[in-house]
């Protein structure tokens, strides 16, 4: 558990150095509630089901994770200790324009830095349809990643 803590703190270091954003925080695995995000096996998740166990005679309690990817929509699961550390992804909540629907993507403007930029295809066939030209949208970044929320309005 202490090398992990080190390996984390020379990423930290190594990627303030670099001039790079830090993209996720370690959070207690006991803080954390369904409906929450967390990074397992570097993909970002949304917990659907979170239980503890009892501490055994010998033992600490456990909890048992189970998410959604944000990106993939695959199901993932761990179980750990209670007081163990898990990341947890920081997510950038953001308002932008559609200006154009391409054949495997949609090209946005964001709307506070006026941004141009291009995202994949929502896989939600009802938010595909109400995207268009001049549609504002929320979409999310994480990890430098992005993905349409959304439609505003």
């Amino acid at each position: 558990m202490r090398e992990s803590v080190k390996s984390t703190s020379r990423a930290i270091l190594a990627a303030s150095a670099c001039g790079v954003k830090w993209m996720s925080k370690p959070v207690e695995l006991g803080s954390i509630k369904v409906g929450s995000f967390v990074m397992i096996d570097n993909e970002p998740c949304r917990i659907v089901d979170y239980a503890k166990s009892k501490p055994g005679k010998h033992g600490s309690a456990k909890a048992r994770v189970v998410a959604i990817g944000v990106f993939d929509s695959v199901k993932r699961t761990f179980v750990k200790p209670v007081d163990s550390q898990v990341e947890v992804p920081i997510i950038e909540k953001r308002s932008g324009q559609v200006l154009a629907l391409l054949p495997s993507a949609v090209q946005v403007m964001d709307l506070e830095n006026y941004e141009v930029f291009e995202a994949p295809q929502p896989e939600d066939e009802d938010l595909k349809a109400r995207l268009a030209s001049g549609v504002e949208v929320e979409y999310w970044r994480i990890l430098g990643r992005t993905k349409i929320m959304r439609t505003k309005g």
